[in-house]
């Protein structure tokens, strides 16, 4: 029972964090916009997703900002064509990716991730230490370490970490 009420009131507190993120990114990227075309939408929707996972600590890709797309598509395909208007070869395309990836690089919510390699890989190491010093015959090495990862991962699936 006490296990489901705690599920119910983390569920609760992300979907208020859900909302309230959904709520202020809609004011700041499509409420000023008096006729918002289908890349403002999309765009819009991209960054409420990633605000929404640094808010939950999830990891994702952080998403370039509009004026640097810009800015790396002006340097690299301009300067190349020279002003005219053609199509972008596969060479920009991929120039104009690492300029943008140059500028602004990175992911989102990387302390989950984190917390997640520490309890994978440190829970069982220390329980490993901690075995071999009470009782080191007890158990066959071949069964704890596999038996307390996959108990660690139960945990934290159990715990919505996961």
């Amino acid at each position: 029972m006490g296990q489901s009420l705690q599920k119910i009131s983390s569920g609760s507190e992300q979907k208020n964090i859900k909302i309230s993120t959904i709520e202020r990114c809609y004011k700041k990227h499509l409420e000023a916009k008096k006729d918002p075309t289908v890349a403002d939408f999309y765009r819009a929707v991209c960054q409420t997703v990633e605000e929404i996972n640094k808010e939950l600590g999830n990891t994702q890709i952080k998403i370039p900002a509009a004026d640097v797309v810009h800015k790396a598509y002006i340097h690299v395909h301009d300067e190349q064509n020279s002003g005219e208007v053609t199509e972008i070869t596969k060479i920009q395309f991929q120039t104009i990716l690492k300029e943008i990836l140059n500028i602004s690089p990175g992911l989102t919510g990387l302390g989950g991730a984190k917390d997640t390699l520490i309890y994978i890989f440190g829970v069982p190491i220390a329980t490993l230490f901690i075995k071999q010093s009470l009782m080191p015959r007890a158990i066959r090495n071949d069964f704890f370490i596999p038996g307390v990862t996959s108990a660690t991962v139960f945990v934290l699936a159990k715990l919505n970490k996961l």
